[in-house]
């Protein structure tokens, strides 16, 4: 068999193009065996220990029957297991497919149902028929050999689990093998990094990001769930290279008493790097102002690698509210209803298409693309200005018509997440016999919080919302409004209150 170190540049760590992924840990593991893999929940894993355990649970699968292109479902919170798991069924040729442990019992059964997996890995209690079902937690056989197994490639690499903010469940069939390629050109880091992950490692991003690092011999710190005061402290005691987070969390940090947030040594950071979800300009400049403009960068972009936008903090200062420019080699375009091309400053749906011509090749299971025309994109809107830098209004499907105008729920809740006591925002449209929909606002409070007068609470809104802008209904909570993932469920929010109605 080849040595699997010559799937790396020795001196780097850096994958070479067409190296199966799988082998890459066991590269890693051969050139740094005594260097952390992944630290989580106060334990560490070297790359030796890490390639060990995925050897052992890929020869644990391959006995029970999985092998080259069956497709096996991860379900379960932060841990090492997660990630080692996904190297050893790579090590087989087999199909990771992450998706959320947290699921409402229908859903998660419609998701393993159009997955096709032929079997289901995570903790006792998942609603998974047991012939499925592997408990992570079971031993594995002690006489389980941890050596190197052959190369062997998945195709598709993987297929990821999305459309809980759009409606019914779908996922995402990533055309690309599990090979090291310039489609990942992308996810290099530089040599050996220190990256710290607070976020669930069933969302695409978060799975994506630590996987590529760990193959290229990053050290993964991985937080069991996100706390903004570990954050902090997770990054000076590791000295933290590179972070990836969802911007809830970046405002969650950015609300903890100056005192401690001032203390933190954050001097090791050399990228921030956020995406998911529209950033509230306040935060974005409170980042800025904290670690430096060019540290802070922001992606705008899909699981299905549709088209993407990248933009620096120094640049965003120069465009404040914007997600970027398009890469090179692809163009933004927005259209109207009709499918005309609009002109600068007018808000329609975000499209991008390439300059080869060629598609991004992903495909859906339990949806249809919206590619035409050599165009494609994810469902949002938004506008571009003279000089092709695109601002996000929302997606489409969370638009609110509201007496014939369309009302963005992302502005509004940004406005109310910025009053006093608020933890979170979700804004959806509610019937209204007059308009046809009012703006209904539901409001996570802070722990702790009295739930304020409704009138009271929304009075300060009038200063920096126009009044067809301004909720007419709020209701207030204690339950988290954004995922882990820092994603809005807006249609499932409504569908609740018009069937509590």
């Amino acid at each position: 068999m080849q040595r699997a170190d010559t799937w790396v540049d020795p001196a780097t760590g850096q994958p070479r193009d067409g190296a199966p992924l799988g082998m890459l840990l066991t590269a890693q593991a051969e050139l740094t065996p005594d260097r952390p893999a992944m630290t989580i929940g106060g334990r560490c894993w070297t790359f030796a220990q890490f390639e060990a355990m995925a050897n052992r649970r890929a020869r644990d699968l391959l006995r029970r029957g999985i092998g080259a292109g069956d497709r096996v479902v991860l379900s379960m919170p932060n841990r090492a297991d997660y990630l080692q798991c996904a190297f050893a069924l790579w090590k087989i040729g087999a199909v990771p497919c992450p998706v959320s442990h947290r699921l409402a019992t229908p859903e998660f059964a419609e998701i393993l149902d159009l997955s096709g997996a032929k079997l289901v890995i995570g903790e006792a209690g998942l609603p998974v028929p047991a012939a499925l079902f592997l408990d992570i937690d079971a031993p594995l056989d002690a006489a389980m050999d941890a050596a190197p197994l052959p190369p062997a490639i998945a195709r598709p690499g993987k297929i990821a689990n999305s459309g809980g903010s759009t409606g019914r469940p779908k996922l995402i069939v990533d055309p690309r093998p599990s090979v090291w390629g310039p489609d990942k050109e992308g996810c290099r880091r530089g040599p050996r990094l220190i990256l710290l992950n607070p976020g669930p490692l069933y969302h695409s991003a978060p799975f994506n990001t630590t996987a590529m690092a760990m193959a290229q011999g990053t050290h993964i710190v991985c937080m069991e769930r996100f706390d903004p005061a570990e954050w902090l402290a997770l990054v000076e005691r590791h000295r933290v290279d590179y972070a990836y987070m969802v911007p809830t969390m970046m405002a969650r940090i950015a609300r903890l008493p100056k005192s401690q947030t001032d203390a933190a040594d954050l001097s090791s950071l050399r990228t921030l790097l956020h995406m998911a979800a529209p950033c509230p300009p306040d935060v974005k400049r409170w980042w800025i102002d904290r670690i430096g403009p060019d540290r802070v960068w922001e992606v705008y972009g899909g699981t299905e690698r549709i088209g993407v936008t990248t933009i620096g903090g120094r640049e965003w200062l120069d465009h404040p509210g914007s997600v970027g420019r398009a890469a090179p080699g692809q163009q933004i375009l927005i259209t109207g209803e009709d499918g005309a091309i609009l002109p600068p400053g007018e808000i329609g749906e975000i499209r991008f298409r390439r300059a080869d011509g060629a598609a991004s090749g992903y495909s859906y299971i339990g949806s249809e693309s919206r590619a035409d025309g050599g165009t494609d994109g994810f469902g949002d809107m938004g506008r571009v200005d003279a000089e092709g830098y695109l601002y996000i209004a929302d997606r489409r499907t969370d638009m609110i018509l509201v007496g014939g105008v369309n009302i963005y729920p992302a502005e509004i809740e940004a406005a109310v997440e910025r009053l006093p006591g608020v933890a979170g925002c979700a804004v959806i449209g509610l019937p209204d016999p007059d308009l046809g929909n009012r703006i209904h606002a539901i409001v996570e409070l802070e722990a702790g919080r009295e739930e304020p007068d409704a009138a009271a609470f929304l009075a300060p809104l009038a200063a920096t919302l126009g009044r067809f802008k301004q909720p007419r209904s709020v209701e207030f909570t204690g339950r988290p409004i954004r995922d882990e993932a820092g994603k809005v469920r807006r249609s499932a929010l409504r569908a609740e209150r018009l069937g509590d109605a």
